[in-house]
């Protein structure tokens, strides 16, 4: 009877096992890895086995989703996505928006925007998206003036006024970090800037404003966007534990929640 308790036992884990869908659902390390590591059992009670796979390569990420390797990733901004497409000719959508981690120009050799000397080389990101972004930033905290009206295309060709005659290092977004000891400053993306130690509001000398439209979202393939494990992902992520995280182990605003 012991022996059949035991076989019905194993059975029963085994269905429940096989009963798991799997959702892969690809993420920079931090924050995005970390957040969507939280939710893992909460989606593993509603069935479904979320794999987090980490990269650190923004066109990757897109890449294998378009072609179908994961289900869903979560390291971009609308915008991105937005370009992405166009420039791929790529088919992938918002699922749903969760946190903002606001762009800061960080720089170890000043310690203000005014100590910035005449002829600096500041570090920004190569991908046209963050490239405008930062310019923008830049632009925002008086260092630039863009031609009127570029605003998310805009590209260094476009400053109209550089009172500093600032040089400008176009930079792969994940190197920035390592770039700090070697150029005068450097607008670094906060999950590049996380890991790397570097906090916006203690170190960043001008932070991006909290009414940031580069919302970061779950991202997967057009039609996929309905899938009851999106959607369950999606949820998970938008919820008051998520929004609780994010709250205690960033009190300095490096990521908020926008839900």
């Amino acid at each position: 009877m012991k022996k059949i308790i035991a076989i019905a036992a194993v059975l029963l884990l085994a269905a429940s096992v096989f009963a798991q869908k799997v959702l892969k659902v690809g993420a920079t390390p931090e924050p995005h890895a970390d957040i969507l590591n939280l939710i893992k059992d909460d989606l593993k009670e509603q069935g479904i086995d979320l794999q987090v796979i980490e990269m650190t390569d923004y066109p990757t990420l897109n890449e294998v989703l378009e072609a179908g390797d994961i289900d869903a990733n979560y390291d971009q901004h609308i915008p991105y996505m937005e370009s992405f497409n166009k420039e791929k000719g790529f088919h992938l959508v918002n699922a749903g928006g969760i946190h903002v981690e606001p762009f800061a120009l960080y720089s170890n050799k000043f310690k203000s925007i005014s100590d910035i000397k005449k002829k600096s080389v500041i570090a920004i990101p190569n991908d046209p998206t963050n490239e405008a972004r930062a310019l923008l930033l830049l632009q925002e905290a008086g260092l630039i003036t863009l031609k009127a009206g570029v605003g998310i295309n805009a590209t260094p060709i476009d400053i109209v006024k550089n009172p500093l005659k600032l040089k400008f290092k176009e930079i792969d977004a994940a190197t920035l970090p390592r770039t700090l000891n070697d150029v005068g400053g450097a607008v670094i993306n906060g999950n590049y800037a996380l890991p790397a130690g570097l906090s916006a509001k203690k170190d960043g000398l001008f932070v991006e404003g909290s009414s940031s439209p580069y919302v970061n979202i779950i991202a997967v393939k057009a039609g996929n966007e309905n899938r009851e494990e999106i959607k369950a992902l999606v949820k998970a992520l938008q919820s008051d534990k998520v929004k609780k995280y994010l709250s205690e182990k960033y009190p300095n605003g490096e990521v908020v929640a926008v839900f």
